[in-house]
């Protein structure tokens, strides 16, 4: 099981001390949300050294279904590869933006259009990027893209292999559910997932969702990519890494 822990959401501003714990647990990748805060340098100099795998970070947060913003997009999307390259990381995790109040038709339109845009400058440097839909029931109200059906349709619009979908299954189980059966169908177009106990946003064996089945499926039908670890520890960060499923 390829894991990857999401450092600033287990361990908060213990960045560094965090990098070394996971590696002590035998877990060689990690990832976090904005590099434009960060001292890029010195996070790439110690995963050197720990020998870990940056998986992925964020680009920019701005929105692709305003068209009047791709331009800016796509100049953070410069920046966020640059930062990437000097990490050794090969993919990037875009948020799509806030529902503009224009038709939805026109808005799926644009964020499609604005990822194809993309492509050059991914293709250019060995860069996937991953569309991540979110919930708006309980974390992110007035997001635009919430249904990992309408995301699944959107990659098969642009139809290229470097924009695929991050399927965060925490995410998926508040907004619709049938998580197993929706990434299975679907599989081919998940370029990464997260993972988190619902209801809470906590370990992995809290909540409802039965990681185990998951995740043993998911690599029975030969996924290879990170299952990212994105949660709020009830416990010591290190004791629900401790009890991942293996």
């Amino acid at each position: 099981m390829k894991y990857s822990v999401c450092i600033e959401a287990l361990y908060g501003k213990n960045f560094l001390v965090g990098l070394q714990e996971i590696k002590g647990l035998g877990i060689d990748a990690f990832e976090f949300w904005s590099w434009w805060d960060k001292d890029v340098e010195q996070i790439a100099a110690e995963k050197e050294r720990l020998g870990l795998i940056v998986a992925a970070i964020c680009t920019k947060f701005i929105s692709l279904v305003d068209p009047s913003q791709h331009d800016q997009y796509l100049a953070g999307l410069k920046e966020s590869i640059a930062a990437a390259k000097k990490l050794g990381c090969k993919t990037l995790i875009s948020q799509v933006g806030s529902d503009t109040g224009k038709p939805r038709p026109q808005q799926h339109a644009a964020l499609r259009e604005g990822a194809k845009r993309a492509i050059p400058m991914l293709e250019e440097n060995g860069i996937t990027l991953v569309l991540e839909p979110l919930n708006t029931k309980v974390d992110h109200p007035g997001y635009y893209l919430s249904s990992s059906q309408e995301a699944f349709e959107i990659v098969r619009e642009i139809g290229s292999e470097r924009v695929k979908i991050l399927f965060d299954i925490y995410h998926q189980q508040i907004t619709e559910g049938d998580v197993l059966r929706n990434i299975c169908d679907n599989l081919p177009l998940i370029g990464h997932f997260h993972a988190a106990g619902n209801p809470g946003r906590h370990e992995l064996d809290t909540g409802e969702l039965n990681y185990s089945n998951i995740f043993r499926e998911v690599q029975e039908r030969g996924f290879q990519k990170y299952f990212g670890l994105e949660y709020f520890p009830l416990r010591r960060a290190r004791d629900g890494l401790e009890k991942l499923p293996r």
